[in-house]
């Protein structure tokens, strides 16, 4: 009897986490407690976001924000009308796991009183639970 079993295109390593992730930038960062994918629109919206956010609280001062993951995975999509057997289709765009335990931001000169609130921004933008990080 032939065996049979399910083909999937994106495979992800769920189980297991990062455990030595340790601040190499800023003196806070952000990392993430659950998995998800992010795509490149929403990464650089959040990036945007996050940037008008600590302008509009702390002014013209100048902050360091590193933004720490890349992007290795490419999306295919092919259109609905095209017959089976035509090919992968052609990408449209990027993307990455992010595993628990990975940092996703890094700060310099984080004021400790918007700690708060910049999680809790950064939490209804993005479709991970977050962790701030103290170096």
């Amino acid at each position: 009897m032939k065996q049979t079993y399910n083909k999937t295109h994106n495979k992800y390593k769920i189980k297991g986490k990062k455990k030595f992730n340790f601040l190499t930038l800023g003196s806070f960062g952000l990392k993430a407690i659950s998995c998800s994918r992010i795509t490149k629109e929403k990464w650089e919206s959040i990036q945007w976001a996050l940037r008008k956010k600590f302008k509009a609280k702390l002014g013209a001062k100048q902050n360091k924000i590193w933004g720490l993951v890349e992007l290795n995975n490419s999306l295919t999509k092919q259109n609905l009308e095209s017959r089976m057997g035509k090919g992968k289709g052609l990408v449209y765009t990027k993307s990455k796991f992010v595993r628990e335990g990975t940092l996703l931001f890094e700060f310099d000169s984080f004021p400790q009183q918007f700690q708060k609130e910049i999680i809790e921004f950064l939490q209804s933008k993005i479709s991970l639970k977050l962790k701030l990080v103290v170096f």
